[in-house]
């Protein structure tokens, strides 16, 4: 009873061969669950230099070691993988109602390899897990395939919980992603791409398992804690989404900033959810701009006022919570009436998604927003990267890089709502441009060549989420050195100030009152900290099925340390607990070294970095010497600080040596 089930199903695509494994109590005590487990499942079972799309290549499904103990916030799953956009360590995390029910089915993760020679997809209830045919569905979008399958296999007033894949990642596009509750997505890393190639187009989840842990009432007095802080926090209805920039350029104007409760974000997330970035980040020069050249003098006032998250919440019909949210930042918004009669209802755009085919296409069509929404959930492809490599597009096309032969006769220029509408349905049918452009940037700029390069926004090959590093420098660190770069949900030097590690952790820097913002942009051992704290505390999120808004709410409040002693009896000090994530991301870069991975690689694109800096806005003169950032992070972390690559004695230290070949670390 330590709220792990002990036990992990693999399914052999290629001979249908379908076998339980045990895990042993050392490997959770050691990795966690989640991405942990799922790090040294895959490091042990993926041959080095597979290929991605190949049999080779392992698709894992796992859960979160808190996920279903009663604890609160931890109901996230992660799909995880050889990434085949970056060539090296490759995962998803996503919300919904899929986490519980891997558990319930006896599992803390379901992992694929092989190929089927035709579609599939699993099914797993009380009588076990079996392969069925999938070829009445192979074809069909992620929603209308969610419906057949649910609608195929409930039993009484019981719904599976699903899993599938849309139409680009049946095509093998590599921002594809997996979809789960009709519009949650696992987006970055290819995954959909990797369960595509695997002829895998759902799994349908029906068990009736207990969940158990080994302090039940010290977990629910934790949730009872939590959820009542929670449920006080309201803003008055006489906030507006108007008033957003206001309190945005008041913060720009300052020159310090202080540790703030992140508990103040949830008055944000509970009356508009992400979406409050919409407008929010622009004055202080968070939100890109203009494939990242612009800035708010270009995405005026006149632009920014329509995707006023006001606009969007009018819209929205009722609240939407992942399993085991207190919080519900998501909601299932109304659109017949701007789809053309293709969908009723979508799910709330995400501000990634907002801004990612607002700001930096330069396009105010906020009902084009909606409608791209659902087509790309529809899709299973990823907005972010989706909406990078558009922006790509079109400054291709403004400098002559391409024309309207290329275009398919697109007139891709900034804010073209309708041109951008049909780039995105040719990305999602592979079709003329389209199939050039949907496996992002950095391969179409290998295609087009010409220095396109120098307009494909990305870290490693994968295009970056939409907060700016040259406003927030770890951002970009951890852009930069994370095992799957370009992803914004790592850390940053706002999240760090919110989660007051340094409260729990002996070396985790105190945020002094009043730092100084520019200090943030010189290289040093703090800053290096802060960055390697942050990561060694999201894996640690990732290993219980935490939602990163819950992270951000601070240590003080969403208590991961006491949840896990009391979920697993293990009475580990916070210290020890951050030993944990350590081992967990060294492992996740180890596998990208193994892979023949180069880390400086990972670096974020010069334009993303301030060079050169931008002109206007908040963030104008700005520079981020990225690489001395990295090289001061990968040096706490007891990794090479010239290479990226984890040092033997570091690897010993973290007992890596006992659970993985660390042979090739000379």
């Amino acid at each position: 009873m330590k709220g792990y089930m002990g036990k992990i199903l693999f399914v052999d695509l290629t001979n249908g061969q379908i076998e339980e494994q045990n895990i042993n109590d050392d490997i959770y005590e050691n990795f966690l669950s989640g991405v942990g487990l799922g790090a040294y499942v895959l490091y042990n079972n993926i041959p080095i230099k597979a290929d991605p799309l190949g049999p080779n290549n392992v698709l894992g499904f796992v859960s979160g070691l808190l996920t279903g103990t009663s604890s609160v916030m931890t109901g996230r799953w992660m799909a995880i993988c050889k990434s085949p956009l970056t060539g090296g360590w490759g995962d998803a995390n996503c919300g919904g109602t899929l986490s519980p029910a891997i558990k319930k089915c006896g599992y803390d993760g379901i992992f694929f390899k092989g190929i089927s020679s035709k579609p599939v997809y699993l099914h797993i209830d009380d009588d076990g897990p079996k392969l069925k045919d999938a070829s009445h569905i192979w074809g069909k979008d992620a929603v209308e395939t969610e419906e057949i399958l649910i609608k195929e296999h409930t039993l009484g007033n019981k719904k599976p919980a699903v899993a599938v894949i849309g139409e680009a990642a049946e095509k093998l596009s590599l921002i594809s992603g997996i979809c789960n509750d009709k519009g949650r997505i696992a987006a970055r890393s290819g995954v959909g791409a990797v369960m595509g190639s695997k002829k895998l187009k759902a799994i349908v989840l029906l068990g009736n398992r207990e969940i158990k842990c080994h302090d039940i009432a010290a977990v629910k007095a934790l949730s009872k804690e939590y959820s009542e802080k929670v449920k006080h926090m309201n803003l008055p209805k006489i906030v507006k989404g108007n008033m957003l920039p206001l309190a945005s350029n008041l913060m720009a104007k300052s020159n310090t900033y202080s540790s703030g409760d992140g508990m103040m974000s949830v008055y944000m997330f509970k009356k508009w959810g992400t979406i409050f970035s919409n407008t929010f980040g622009l004055q202080n020069g968070d939100n890109p701009v203009k494939n990242w050249g612009g800035s708010v003098k270009d995405y005026n006032k006149s632009y920014y006022k329509n995707i006023n998250p006001d606009k969007i919440i009018e819209r929205e019909n009722k609240k939407y919570f992942c399993n085991s949210c207190v919080i519900g930042c998501g909601g299932i918004c109304k659109i017949d009436d701007i789809s053309f009669g293709e969908f009723s209802h979508t799910h709330k755009p995400e501000y990634e998604t907002v801004n990612a085919f607002g700001p930096l296409l330069m396009n105010k069509d906020l009902n084009s927003i909606f409608y791209i929404n659902e087509l790309l959930n529809r899709a299973g492809m990823d907005s972010i990267s989706a909406g990078n490599t558009v922006a790509f597009a079109i400054e291709c096309y403004e400098n002559n890089i391409i024309n309207k032969n290329d275009t398919d006769g697109l007139e891709l220029t900034w804010g073209n709502t309708d041109a951008i509408i049909k780039l995105v349905k040719k990305m999602i049918a592979r079709e003329g441009i389209g199939d050039l452009l949907a496996d992002g940037v950095k391969k179409a700029a290998k295609k087009i060549g010409k220095n396109s390069v120098r307009f494909a926004m990305n870290a490693g090959g994968q295009e970056p989420g939409m907060h700016d590093g040259r406003f927030d420098p770890m951002m970009g660190i951890h852009f930069s050195v994370d095992p799957t770069p370009g992803r914004h949900t790592i850390g940053s030097g706002t999240y760090y100030n919110y989660m007051q590690l340094w409260q729990y952790v002996s070396w985790a820097p105190k945020v002094k009152n009043k730092s100084l913002k520019e200090d943030d942009y010189i290289p040093s051992e703090e800053t290096a900290l802060k960055s390697v704290a942050s990561s060694c505390y999201k894996q640690l999120v990732d290993g219980i099925g935490g939602c990163l808004f819950a992270m951000i709410t601070g240590a003080q409040h969403f208590k991961v340390f006491d949840y896990l002693n009391a979920a697993t009896g293990w009475n580990k000090t916070p210290d020890e607990f951050m030993e944990i994530g350590k081992r967990m991301q060294t492992l996740r870069q180890m596998f990208n070294i193994r892979e023949g991975i180069t880390p400086i690689d990972f670096k974020i694109h010069d334009r993303l970095a301030g060079k050169p800096p931008l002109t206007s806005g908040a963030t104008k003169g700005k520079t981020v010497p990225i690489e001395e950032m990295m090289k001061l992070h990968w040096q706490v972390f007891g990794w090479d600080e010239n290479t990226g690559i984890p040092k033997k004695e570091t690897v010993k230290k973290l007992n890596l040596d006992k659970f993985v070949d660390c042979e090739f670390l000379k």
